[in-house]
């Protein structure tokens, strides 16, 4: 027994010393290194930053289009030629030869104002590539403070596990000063070590959970995993969250409820586009060209000829199958599919938050009633290691207020970490997560 408790002493010991060393991480710094390395945030930025970069007028079609063409060819031919005078000329693997090469100038000047669509169509998506920055910091953000709090959760319950090891050390101690005065039982002695061990492989199991909590904050924050680090344990929440503000909050900022606003708003300039194909189309075309050809067997032996061309064209939609009042159907059809999608949106959002908040407000309840019992357990547990010091009662008494005590503590440090939960989760679907 005495091998063993040297042992954890060293190991406890060792435990506090390392952690003077180690780094102590703030939640606001955790919160930095996650939206600076977090691999999930650097590709939908990439994708942002793609829909921002398809937002141009060229992308719109409202810029015109200039080409350089250049084309050759040419042909072998045997020919019989009959002048008016019925004289007949054989000429056999004659060559012809045609060479060309300008620029070309193609504007669309006018498309049913399709074009102007077109551009505010790509900045709605470069908004809905916005959004999507937005919804992946949230869930990161959120992701990290609930992790950062669930280490902080750990710690809190390896402290009161560690006062529950004191507890049985100063029991154990006691039982065996006793047995040596021969004032206490064999027995008393070894019911204490059993329940010291107890005490000590539980504590060694959530020092385990610590550190399975700690990899997992360090890869979202896409660092070595290995990294060791305290955090600070305070578990205050915000108990002032009023449901009201949160679901007025939510009807503007959270990102599925935006995202479904753009989409409509897609649907609605897809339709104008679509209606935008009765109207005629004009085009604008222009070139300055240089052409030269040869030909043995013709009149003029050889041509050269270079010049400049314009010209308009319009083209308008008379009947192309019915497929335009198709697509203005089926368009419309789908402005109705967004706008039941954007209502189902609501409707899911605030019935999230009405759930969370209802679970938040109980959840305050029960941390009253915690910090109550955390007291009433703790004077309990004073009264009954000063009578079993005096001997006036059992040991089974003393532990059995040892364990309404550590029971008392681990439920208030859940009740605040469940609290702290349900704050992170209203916060996060109303949109007001604090990201910094």
């Amino acid at each position: 027994m005495s091998l063993k408790k040297n042992i954890l002493f060293i190991a406890l010991f060792l435990g506090a010393f390392y952690s003077k060393a180690q780094e102590k991480l703030t939640l606001n710094e955790a919160i930095q290194q996650a939206l600076k390395n977090n691999y999930d945030i650097k590709i939908v930025n990439n994708n942002a930053e793609i829909s921002k970069n398809n937002v141009n007028l060229g992308n719109a079609g409202m810029l015109p289009r200039l080409t350089g063409d250049a084309s050759t060819g040419g042909g072998i031919s045997n020919s019989v030629l009959t002048n008016s005078s019925g004289v007949e000329r054989t000429v056999n693997g004659a060559k012809n030869t045609n060479f060309s090469y300008g620029v070309n100038l193609g504007w669309t000047l006018f498309d049913g104002f399709q074009m102007f669509t077109n551009y505010e169509r790509l900045k709605e998506l470069q908004k809905l590539g916005e959004i999507g920055i937005r919804t992946a910091v949230l869930n990161t953000v959120s992701d990290v403070i609930i992790g950062y709090y669930d280490l902080a959760r750990q710690q809190k319950l390896i402290i009161a596990r560690d006062t529950a090891i004191d507890i049985s050390n100063f029991r154990l101690k006691l039982a065996q000063n006793k047995l040596d005065i021969g004032r206490g039982s064999k027995l008393d002695v070894l019911t204490a070590e059993v329940d010291y061990n107890a005490d000590t492989a539980l504590y060694l199991q959530l020092k385990n959970n610590a550190k399975q909590s700690m990899i997992n904050l360090n890869r979202l924050m896409a660092r070595d995993p290995n990294i060791i680090f305290e955090v600070d344990q305070q578990l205050d929440s915000d108990l002032n969250l009023n449901l009201t503000d949160l679901m007025n909050q939510a009807a503007t900022l959270n990102p599925i409820i935006q995202n479904s606003v753009i989409n409509n708003r897609i649907a609605e300039l897809n339709l104008k586009a679509t209606k935008g194909q009765k109207l005629p189309v004009v085009q604008l075309n222009s070139g300055y060209n240089f052409n030269r050809s040869m030909t043995p067997t013709g009149f003029n032996q050889q041509m050269r000829s270079n010049g400049f061309t314009y010209g308009f064209s319009a083209s308008i939609n008379i009947f192309n199958g019915n497929l335009q009042k198709q697509n203005e159907r089926n368009a419309k059809i789908e402005i109705k599919n967004t706008e039941l999608s954007l209502s189902q949106a609501k409707e899911s959002v605030n019935a999230q938050i009405l759930t969370a908040y209802r679970t938040y407000d109980t959840g305050k309840e029960l941390l009253n009633l915690e910090n109550k019992n955390v007291e009433i357990a703790r004077q309990y547990l004073d009264i009954t290691l000063e009578k079993y010091r005096l001997g006036s009662i059992s040991p089974l008494d003393v532990r059995d207020a040892q364990i309404a005590y550590l029971a008392a503590l681990t439920r208030h440090v859940e009740a605040q970490f469940q609290v702290k939960l349900n704050e992170i989760t209203l916060k996060e679907i109303s949109g007001t997560l604090n990201i910094q």
